[in-house]
């Protein structure tokens, strides 16, 4: 007979918080089945991904991330890489959230990370999402639809846990990642928009501070925030999260790109 898990963890880099409902309604699903604790890891404050997690071999690990391009987020993976440590047999659960132009290979990369730190992978899934950029696209996924799948998805899981039939789970761990995609605008060439930073409508911010809290990067300071003055990974947090709506980005480029997703995915 198997061991009820000792926790469950939720665990999700969410900007704009799609990965974190989808973790949420996987997780949530095991611990109402398993009758288990459960724990959320929000990997958004850099401080977060600065901490060190060790999970034991008992416990089960659901972590859900956003596909940039593709691919993990190229300035975050690194960490997820750094920071999370199974026990060797810790079964971990990958989810991939992606804005509905392809999910590329980060499902992929997600679970190479977890299997080189001590977790066996035993499922994963790659969902369609709002897209980050525009509500015109996948506009208000997951839904309801979607979250009773993600929590069916847990259910069947928890099941196997309890029956002791869960197996890892089979995936290409030879071939070499895919590159990045490469934006594009409009007329079909390249966008480069790698330094684009979104600006602010001093006459709408209030200097509230919650683009500061959001920001991943730490790249906004709170006495500060109409500026943004480290990195930006175009994540959105800070614009979607803006109650005056005083943030957006006016770079060329991007702009283009976003036309360009609108053009050929908006609903």
């Amino acid at each position: 007979m198997s061991l009820t898990p000792r926790k469950i963890y939720s665990v999700y880099f969410s900007p704009t918080g799609s990965s974190r409902l989808a973790a949420h309604s996987v997780a949530y699903a095991l611990k109402r089945e398993l009758n288990a604790d459960i724990e959320d890891i929000d990997l958004i404050p850099p401080a977060a991904r600065s901490e060190q997690y060790r999970f034991d071999n008992a416990d089960t690990v659901v972590i859900a991330m956003p596909v940039y391009a593709g691919r993990l987020p190229n300035k975050i993976a690194p960490d997820i890489a750094r920071c999370f440590h199974g026990g060797g047999s810790t079964k971990l659960i990958a989810l991939c959230t992606y804005g509905k132009r392809s999910a590329g290979d980060a499902e992929r990369e997600l679970l190479l990370i977890a299997s080189q730190n001590g977790f066996v992978p035993i499922a994963a899934r790659s969902i369609v999402c709002e897209h980050a950029f525009s509500a015109k696209i996948a506009h208000g996924r997951p839904n309801a639809a979607d979250l009773a799948q993600l929590a069916s998805f847990g259910a069947d899981i928890a099941w196997r846990i309890a029956s002791d039939t869960v197996s890892p789970l089979p995936f290409d761990a030879d071939t070499t990642l895919a590159p990045y995609y490469t934006p594009l605008k409009e007329n079909g060439t390249s966008a480069h928009f790698l330094k684009a930073k979104p600006v602010t409508d001093v006459s709408r911010c209030t200097r509230c501070g919650i683009c500061a809290s959001v920001c991943p990067m730490g790249s906004i300071a709170a006495d500060e925030p109409d500026s943004t003055a480290g990195i930006c990974i175009k994540c959105q947090a800070c614009i979607k999260t803006c109650p005056a709506r005083a943030r957006r980005f006016l770079d060329g480029d991007f702009l283009s790109h976003v036309k360009m997703l609108e053009n050929t995915l908006g609903d």
